[in-house]
């Protein structure tokens, strides 16, 4: 049986001929490479009809084969894992086929897959000449443009160059100052504090711009008006910049704190700038524009921040936000007053009305908590040892080694906000001042013993300390009475002299109470002291006595003093209320009454003395009451 197979005739080794010039040399294409030929055979396969083919092929191998030995292949059927043996040895060649294909694919070596090339595209030679000339005419334009503006900068300067700047000097000036970056066409600069720590959403972007020849050459406006108004008309400032910053963060705010009572003036939302006139920048002064610009962006961030806060704290009285106000309860009866102040050049004319006096200390404590906190998010402490995780504190990292219990934990995770510690700042200032006003008022309406008051110097915003002294002129060596007072923000911790810890409440009353019970005590151990120096003997001492009327403030202290030779007796009685109140009584031995009878005839009887009688202690001389003391019992020691 005759098969019919293709046969590939190639064509004869000539090259083709790719032109043949004018003088009639021929120039022939050059033979391709075999990786050319390959691939330029492999695009006249057609693989549907030799699959086809090949089908065909094998089908009549086949039957030839059955034809020509009918015996061999009735034996070899007789086999009943023949079978099995033809389809894993087809299996075998197909496996070994795709591996020679794969080896083929992946190692260059033995085949190279080249892209099939295209017909190359006619290609018209004016085209790319036209192209090409104007390509030339535009980049020829813009290169003319250039030198015409580069002649009228000179031009300009060689005619004013004293009163021009230039503009990639000022350029370079504004570079070193504030972060700026190439968009586009424009050149785009950024106010935020985000590199710093911050993490408020406003993008305070502004633009860098050339200022027009117009703008930079103009003569400065004429300030009529400016005195109708109460601002000041400020001279235009020749620049070659001009900065564009956004409308919401144009002129001039800053934070303004208030303390004051409920029954002062709670009303109002409207705020003011300070003073009567209205600053404003320079028009050309660009480093005072975004100055002020970011001052701004740095007010309305810190406002947001304590509005937030005072919104999700949940205080026993509730604090209030309206419009650009906070307000919060510090103690009973006073309140803190946050407002954002915020002017413009537009309204300039809404400025007649002056604010109230302001904290200072409040404001500057506020911009402060604000740069820590973006100090804190930027800032975290590292890692010891080098290894472990970084965020969590030192403190924290020594939890694990010292044993720290689930309350100390806890303690540890709880943190202030911003508007929580100006509100204990703003506490400990009442606390502090309402102190500082008892110690005085107690050192004016006291002249005997002496009341001297020493502030630390070294204070926190929340805690300071105060000690306090009382002396009686002239015996300052026989005793001297301390006392140290710590002010916290709602609370004052007293330390007295022996030793004793007494927590008071930020009320003066309780305060005031307390250096009149230390008077009255301090009066009675300095009188003991000193009737020990003089050989006197201490009978009986009490520093809160239980008779007489109860006093409002204050208590009452005694004590009775008997003569070296027991014949006089001197009971002193010292009551600090609003005022001090001193009252001392003697008595003597034998007595003068005493009469033997009948029932009582032993004359050692008259030695207990007789009944106490009232001196006139105000009509003594001395200058103070251990003065008078003193002379009292020297009178009565000389006459024993």
């Amino acid at each position: 049986m005759a098969l019919s197979a293709n046969i590939s005739v190639e064509a004869p080794i000539e090259n083709q001929i790719q032109e043949i010039a004018y003088d009639g040399t021929e120039i022939y294409q050059l033979p391709p490479t075999l990786s050319e030929h390959l691939a330029k055979c492999a695009t006249k396969i057609d693989f549907s009809k030799t699959s086809s083919d090949i089908d065909l092929l094998q089908q009549s191998i086949k039957k030839e084969e059955e034809s020509k030995d009918p015996k061999e292949h009735f034996q070899s059927s007789l086999w009943p894992w023949d079978s099995v043996r033809n389809k894993l040895k087809e299996a075998l060649t197909e496996v070994c086929v795709l591996s020679d294909v794969l080896n083929i694919a992946k190692e260059k070596r033995y085949m190279v897959l080249d892209p099939i090339p295209q017909e190359p595209p006619e290609v018209k030679q004016m085209v790319l000449v036209y192209a090409r000339k104007k390509a030339l005419a535009s980049a020829a334009n813009i290169l003319q443009s250039g030198v015409e503006r580069l002649k009228a900068v000179q031009s300009d300067q060689g005619v004013n160059r004293t009163n021009s700047s230039d503009f990639h000097i000022e350029l370079l000036r504004l570079r070193r100052n504030w972060r700026l970056k190439k968009v586009h066409n424009s050149i785009i600069g950024d106010l935020s504090y985000r590199t710093a720590g911050s993490k408020f959403m406003h993008p305070g972007m502004f633009e860098v711009s050339k200022a027009e020849d117009e703008e930079s050459g103009s003569p400065p406006p004429s300030p009529s008006g400016a005195g109708a108004a109460g601002t000041v008309a400020c001279p235009k400032i020749n620049s070659a910049l001009r900065v564009n910053v956004p409308t919401e963060l144009q002129g001039v705010a800053f934070i303004k704190v208030i303390t004051q009572k409920d029954q002062e003036d709670l009303c109002t939302a409207t705020v003011n700038m300070m003073g009567s006139t209205q600053l404003v920048p320079l028009a050309g002064a660009w480093q005072q524009t975004l100055e002020y610009a970011q001052n701004v962006l740095f007010c309305k961030e810190l406002f947001n921040q304590l509005a937030r806060e005072a919104v999700q704290l949940q205080a026993p009285i509730p604090h209030v936000v309206v419009g650009n106000q906070i307000r919060a309860t510090l103690l009973p009866g006073i309140q803190l007053i946050i407002s954002l102040c915020h002017s413009t050049s537009s309204d300039s004319n809404n400025s007649s009305m002056p604010i109230k006096d302001h904290d200072h200390v409040l404001e500057h404590s506020l911009h402060q908590l604000l740069r820590e906190f973006h100090h804190k998010n930027t800032h975290h402490p590292f890692p010891h040892p080098a290894s472990g995780p970084l965020g969590p504190s030192k403190k924290r990292m020594l939890a694990g080694p010292s044993a720290f219990d689930r309350h100390e934990l806890l303690e540890m995770t709880k943190s202030q906000t911003l508007l929580e510690q100006i509100i204990g700042q703003a506490q400990h200032f009442f606390t502090r001042r309402r102190t500082q006003y008892v110690l005085d008022t107690v050192a004016r309406d006291v002249k005997d013993p002496m009341i001297t008051s020493h502030w630390n110097a070294m204070n926190s915003p929340t805690m300071s300390c105060v000690k306090i002294n009382i002396t009686s002129h002239g015996y300052d060596a026989n005793l001297r009475t301390s006392l140290v007072i710590h002010v916290k923000e709602r609370s004052l911790k007293c330390i007295c002299r022996d030793g004793r810890i007494m927590h008071m409440s930020y009320e003066p009353q309780e305060l005031r109470d307390l250096i009149l019970c230390q008077i009255s005590q301090h009066q009675i151990v300095c009188l003991q002291n000193l009737a020990k120096c003089m050989a006197w003997q201490i009978l009986s001492s009490s520093s809160h006595l239980g008779i007489g009327a109860v006093e409002p403030l204050g208590n009452a202290s005694s004590c009775v003093l008997a003569s070296p030779n027991s014949d006089r007796l001197i009971a002193v009685q010292v009551r600090c209320d609003s005022q001090i109140d001193v009252k001392v009584f003697i008595a003597q031995s034998p007595a003068k009454d005493f009469f033997p009878g009948s029932l009582v005839q032993g004359r050692h009887w008259e030695h207990l003395g007789g009944h106490f009688k009232e001196v006139r202690f105000d009509k003594m001389e001395g200058k103070n009451f251990h003065n008078k003391m003193e002379f009292l019992m020297a009178s009565l020691t000389s006459q024993s």
